[in-house]
């Protein structure tokens, strides 16, 4: 068989970019989220007039249709600087395992658990969703029930 009828591999465009996955849920941010969602917009737009590489420029647009997205259904929430009960934006001291740890409950992009900020949708944030200080609840982690006790809670500025 001739090579004029065959097609070289080299010849196939790349396969496109897949786009990121938009969570279904309210997108629920904090003032200091709405900011990090600008900044993403800002860098990523940037980024795409500075690349010449194709490839590079199709996945940082497929990024920043993502944050526009994002920013496009964001609900900025202010939290109460003084709240009775867990809720999105309060940072929480709470008890676990017996060691202490501070926590902000923050939205999904903005959660970084490093640092003690976790998703409102995360499954330890609506555990704690509602409650008090002094309150314990009863958190099922790897199939077994563990307690947590809410220590404090405060605004999250």
């Amino acid at each position: 068989m001739s090579r004029a009828f065959t097609k070289e591999i080299d010849d196939a465009p790349p396969p496109p970019v897949p786009e990121r996955p938009v969570s279904a849920t309210r997108n629920l941010v904090t003032a200091n989220g709405a900011r990090q969602i600008e900044q993403m917009i800002a860098a990523l737009t940037q980024q795409t007039t500075a690349t010449s590489d194709s490839d590079v420029r199709a996945a940082v647009k497929r990024d920043l249709r993502y944050w526009e997205t994002r920013r496009a259904n964001m609900e900025i929430l202010e939290p109460s600087p003084d709240p009775a009960s867990v809720r999105f934006g309060t940072r929480v001291s709470i008890k676990r395992a017996g060691a202490v740890r501070d926590i902000r409950i923050v939205g999904e992009d903005e959660a970084d658990p490093s640092t003690g900020a976790i998703a409102w949708t995360s499954p330890l944030a609506r555990a704690l969703e509602g409650a008090a200080p002094g309150d314990t609840i009863e958190f099922e982690v790897a199939g077994r029930e563990e307690e947590i006790v809410v220590l404090s809670i405060h605004g999250a500025g």
